[in-house]
């Protein structure tokens, strides 16, 4: 999403890839590790196992003839290592090339990040004056994953079963009575299922086949995670949104970024996502309107999870077993 800014920006597109990298100065980083695709790097199989730091090159390409012939000055190509977990950022400036590419390098450390960095890149120049305003960004992040494997930008919802009353989760203990917890607080959203709750829980769920029953509870129950978990990840993600120098939100990262475009026109239908994310915003910071879009949002979170095609189908099977019983 772009943001709308009162002042003169580029229109044109702002790209951002990342050509190569080395590892410890050294090594490296093997080409099927970098996905231009997927805009990921995977840094968890580096070459080595204790590496310190990975430097990548970088190259950007802005519009040109926008950058030459418009209002502002002193413009800078800004690239951005970032990840909120650690609170870490690095910043590097990137040169303008012979060729018109914009080109650099920047350092991720291993030692001050834990899970994914986010590369992005900012263009910003002095405008009417005012030195520093952004003008341009890239549509896109890149993703520098340390535990991934492969490049893969999207990661699939982790699910985990443990026994929350004697399990290793200490943290799980209060919930002993609940069959399933939805954690959204990692890099990847999480479903608990209790061992100790509710026996031949986690069988059932795992389970293929079984008598029509059997199959009827597994669809409806495998539904209503889906909703709890669809409805618990909307929450987080519009719950420590960004906001620009102007106040208005912007759309975040990663799987945040995905459950709000698939979401959003649900709860808002016929709002664009810019609007629709700043009126979000602001209902739940100031109030008004709030508790009404709960209904919308457990509306949304059903559709996503399908609950109404598998409660239609458990209904029409009791029906078809009620019948034949009483032939």
């Amino acid at each position: 999403m772009k943001p709308v800014y009162p002042y003169p920006t580029l229109f044109g597109d702002v790209d951002l890839d990342v050509l190569s990298g080395t590892v410890d100065g050294v090594s490296p980083l093997p080409y099927a590790n970098i996905s231009k695709p997927q805009r990921t790097v995977a840094l968890h199989q580096a070459g080595r196992g204790n590496w310190e730091f990975c430097t990548f090159r970088l190259q950007a390409t802005l519009p040109e003839q926008e950058i030459a012939g418009g209002e502002w000055t002193d413009l800078v190509c800004l690239a951005a290592l970032t990840e909120k977990a650690t609170n870490a950022r690095t910043t590097t400036t990137l040169e303008r090339s012979s060729d018109g590419t914009w080109s650099g390098s920047i350092d991720l450390y291993r030692s001050r990040h834990l899970g994914r960095a986010t590369l992005g890149l900012t263009v910003v120049a002095t405008v009417d004056g005012v030195r520093g305003r952004v003008i341009g960004t890239a549509e896109q992040d890149w993703y520098l994953d340390l535990k991934g494997t492969t490049p893969v930008r999207q990661r699939e919802i982790g699910i985990v079963s443990t026994d929350f009353r004697e399990g290793p989760e200490e943290w799980l203990r209060p919930y002993k009575d609940a069959p399933w917890i939805v954690d959204t607080t990692g890099d990847v959203p999480t479903v608990y299922l209790n061992t100790g709750s509710v026996d031949g829980l986690v069988e059932l769920l795992g389970g293929s086949g079984g008598s029509p029953a059997e199959r009827m509870l597994r669809d409806v129950t495998s539904g209503q995670i889906a909703q709890d978990a669809w409805t618990a990840m909307f929450h987080t993600a519009i719950s420590d949104l960004d906001v620009d120098e102007d106040g208005t939100p912007v759309l975040p990262t990663g799987w945040r970024e995905a459950v709000l475009r698939m979401m959003l026109p649900d709860v808002l239908p016929g709002r664009q996502l810019t609007d629709a994310l700043y009126d979000i915003e602001e209902r739940r910071t100031k109030g008004f309107g709030w508790s009404e879009l709960q209904t919308t949002i457990q509306y949304a979170a059903g559709r996503r999870s399908r609950t109404t095609k598998k409660l239609t189908n458990a209904v029409r099977a009791l029906d078809a077993a009620d019948r034949s019983g009483t032939r």
